[in-house]
């Protein structure tokens, strides 16, 4: 087991990874910007590092900064945590180079699965259903339009670098895709320093079903069944649920054996999510493998009761999983609250946090690195909190997640609070009628709160 991890990364997820480290018995290194000096993950590792100014790019992006830190740390292990270095191929080749464990896949998984046009190659010579779209990228509006007719409109334009939605575009008829494929390219260039599109046909009314992963470094891969994440606005998931009121036992069978094909297919090592889309006739289609701990990780931890930063960590050491394939015992719902104003378009609302009450009681769970008097910095990601509830059914579970909204109290800035509250009153999201559309149109206005 690992004597030190230095944690690459900050806010909620590298306190989450502190505290299962501490219980681990294994010593922890926290790396912070200056604009994130104040935060908890600084205040409870055993030790800090400051490794530049507020800029990720100077700070929780620049690797040369990250492992000298690791060095005058002496740190074994790194964990990326999500976001910023976690799917970082030559983050994780460096580190193995060096001789410290990056607690995630190896570079060559993190680029088979980082590049969407290989990923879909790889599923579909694993035998994992895909899109019907291009194969490979596009190389002019032309063989776009093409290819459009062949598999029929609409059609999305997608980055193969892709992700939080970026460098995406749906297209409905022939005389849309000059615009579409010169926006989606642009923004792509600008977002992953790669303007590669593909085309794939659009699936409408979708759900975006994901099952959790963990393979060892002994070739087993076993699944801890599905997250339900349609909630989600401009591609980027505000809410996530387990199991998915849409799922049938049938439908998780044939999803569950299909996402550990597709961890089989590259061997895979480590935790990750396999995603679907689904449609209204329940067919399922691969969209993409994120090759790390994902945001939503809790809604899964509480429905199976399992530690999945522990289980990284053990994969990573050489530990064997067990190879059980899990179900939902319990109902989960995760709320991100993020420091963002409803009203305007959810605008980021930074600031300082002048009052501060998180929610209490069986069955609920905060993840958060913020606090009363926190300011929280304009440079990152808007999450500021977590909230996750549990119980015996769905039903149960909105009705607990409505009285730890009601309990939530952040004050000073604009948060989702307000919306969570909506959503949990609208009647077609307590039936489980909702896609991936679904706050195409949703009523804002009972979002004041």
């Amino acid at each position: 087991m690992f004597n030190k991890i230095l944690i690459a990364n900050r806010g909620e997820i590298a306190l989450r990874i502190i505290r299962t480290c501490k219980e681990m018995g294994i010593k922890t290194v926290a790396i912070y910007s200056k604009a994130d000096a104040e935060s908890l993950h600084v205040r409870f590792a055993d030790e800090a590092v400051c490794i530049g100014p507020a800029q990720s790019s100077e700070s929780y992006l620049n690797i040369p900064r990250i492992m000298a830190a690791v060095e005058i740390t002496n740190s074994d292990a790194v964990h990326p945590g999500y976001g910023f270095l976690a799917e970082n191929a030559v983050f994780a080749e460096i580190c193995k180079k060096y001789g410290v464990k990056f607690i995630g896949p190896t570079a060559e998984m993190i680029q088979k699965m980082g590049d969407k046009v290989t990923a879909k190659d790889t599923m579909i010579k694993a035998g994992v259903p895909v899109v019907p779209g291009s194969n490979g990228l596009l190389k002019d509006v032309a063989q776009g339009i093409k290819i459009a007719n062949q598999i029929g409109y609409p059609v999305i334009l997608k980055a193969t670098a892709g992700g939080g939605g970026k460098g995406m575009r749906i297209v409905r008829n022939d005389g849309e895709f000059d615009d579409a494929w010169h926006s989606a390219k642009q923004e792509a260039k600008a977002s992953f320093s790669n303007d590669g599109i593909y085309v794939e046909k659009y699936v409408e009314e979708p759900r975006h079903i994901e099952f959790q992963i963990v393979g060892d470094q002994f070739g087993n891969v076993a699944h801890l069944s599905e997250r339900d994440c349609s909630i989600q606005r401009r591609h980027q998931k505000l809410v996530e649920e387990s199991p998915s009121p849409f799922m049938t036992e049938k439908l998780r069978k044939k999803m569950g054996a299909a996402a550990i094909k597709a961890g089989k297919s590259i061997n895979y090592e480590g935790v990750g999510t396999v995603e679907f889309l689904v449609d209204k006739h329940r067919n399922f289609y691969f969209m993409e493998m994120n090759t790390r701990i994902q945001v939503e990780h809790p809604v899964t931890e509480e429905v199976i009761d399992h530690d999945l930063i522990k289980e990284q960590i053990k994969v990573a050491a050489g530990i064997p999983i067990t190879g059980k394939n899990y179900e939902p015992l319990l109902h989960a719902i995760e709320c991100r609250i993020n420091a963002e104003d409803v009203c305007n378009g959810f605008r980021p609302s930074p600031g300082k946090i002048t009052s501060f009450h998180s929610p209490k009681g069986h069955g609920v769970r905060v993840d958060t690195h913020v606090y009363s008097s926190y300011s929280v910095p304009p440079f990152y990601d808007s999450m500021i909190a977590k909230l996750i509830c549990k119980a015996q059914t769905r039903e149960e579970c909105i009705l607990k997640m409505q009285r730890a909204l009601d309990e939530f109290i952040i004050e000073g800035i604009k948060t989702t609070v307000p919306f969570h509250k909506a959503l949990m009153r609208n009647e077609d999201f307590r039936k489980g009628n909702f896609d991936t559309g679904f706050l195409n149109h949703f009523d804002f206005g009972e979002c004041k709160d």
